[in-house]
């Protein structure tokens, strides 16, 4: 009997060759679909031919893959368990904290309720199509950045438990982008030229502030732009529009760029000032999880990402006795964000990551 796989299939080129590559590598594969409602109420009028990831015409994308290399297909409702993740994201912004949706979805969803799916057919793996890739190494298994460092989204995975890791399959991760977009063109999939999605799934305009205020409109948070000296800059019509290192659309004109550097939710203000304000030497993260052997006791020598595009930096990690670390980088880094996840690399493997709670040792230039 062939091995059996559950695979997330998205209606994106990356997930429908990946149902490819594991056809022809001889597994058994089951696509499922995440319908979460997303493009519905929340994206109001919105057109969902903007997305890649979870709209209607993905969907149908999806199954018509699934259809072409004649694999099991079924459409899952997580619209209930995905209305957790729109709040996360509202409730973030509105406590003046930038939040990750997509690290919570793999967290809470992909990685989470739909392996729960997977179990009942009794599947032996769940796929995805990630750009990263599960090693074996010595009978430990590693989470690692994808052969693309372009395209690797590691960084969005960090708080997979370290459990699921024998039973992950990333099959795009070995492959660079333009690869799989030949793949998918020689394999007849219909997709190659498919545009990647760039967007939050829930947000289809960009526009994450009107869809808090549509989400939570009993909440008004407009208040005050001020410079490090407490001296009102302007007055602003909600913190959910600002986060740290913003420049742009700060709603006033200045002699020199200003940049945000800190939200205070509770006095409803957005702090500015000069972009070398913006660097700090050091962050406090908590909810560590650690995708080691233990959770280690001394500090730890890595490179440390704090968001997406990040270059990842040389860093020490003094893990604390209640889950979180203060991290402190050998060089400081600018704009670190309350909310984003800060994640650690030994070289290509991921040792674990957590949530940024503050910058620590801001530095005045």
């Amino acid at each position: 009997m062939p091995a059996r796989v559950v695979l997330a299939m998205s209606g994106g080129v990356d997930s429908s060759v990946a149902a490819y590559l594991l056809k022809e590598q001889g597994y058994e594969v089951i696509g499922l679909f995440m319908r979460t409602g997303a493009h519905g109420a929340e994206a109001d009028d919105h057109d969902s031919r903007k997305k890649g990831c979870c709209s209607a015409l993905d969907a149908g994308d999806a199954r018509r893959v699934a259809d072409r290399l004649d694999i099991p297909f079924y459409a899952l409702d997580f619209e209930s368990d995905f209305k957790r993740i729109i709040d996360y994201f509202a409730d973030e912004y509105l406590a003046g904290r930038t939040p990750n949706p997509c690290v919570v979805c793999n967290n809470w969803l992909k990685f989470g309720k739909l392996w729960s799916y997977g179990k009942q057919p009794q599947a032996d793996y769940i796929a995805t199509g990630h750009y990263a890739q599960v090693v074996n190494s010595a009978g430990q298994w590693h989470l690692e950045r994808a052969a693309d460092a372009e395209k690797d989204q590691s960084y969005v995975l960090f708080g997979l438990r370290r459990s699921i890791l024998p039973h992950l399959l990333f099959p795009v991760g070995g492959y660079r982008k333009e690869e799989i977009r030949g793949l998918a063109r020689s394999a007849g999939l219909g997709l190659a030229d498919k545009p990647d999605s760039v967007e939050i799934c829930f947000v289809p305009d960009g526009d994450h502030g009107a869809l808090i205020r549509r989400r939570r409109p009993e909440l008004a948070t407009a208040g005050r732009i001020v410079d490090t000296a407490g001296n009102v800059l302007a007055d602003h019509g909600g913190i959910e529009n600002f986060t740290i290192g913003q420049r742009k659309g700060l709603g006033f004109a200045a002699g020199e760029r200003r940049y945000v550097l800190r939200i205070v939710a509770a006095d409803h203000e957005v702090i500015v000032g000069r972009r070398d304000e913006l660097l700090a030497a050091g962050l406090v993260a908590a909810r560590i999880n650690w995708l080691l052997d233990a959770p280690p006791v001394d500090p730890i020598s890595c490179l440390a990402k704090i968001r997406y595009r990040h270059a990842a930096a040389s860093a020490t990690v003094h893990p604390r006795p209640d889950g979180s670390a203060r991290v402190d980088f050998v060089e400081p880094q600018s704009a670190i964000t309350p909310g984003q996840a800060v994640v650690f690399y030994d070289g290509a493997r991921v040792l674990g990551g957590g949530w940024i709670e503050e910058p620590l040792a801001r530095l005045d230039v």
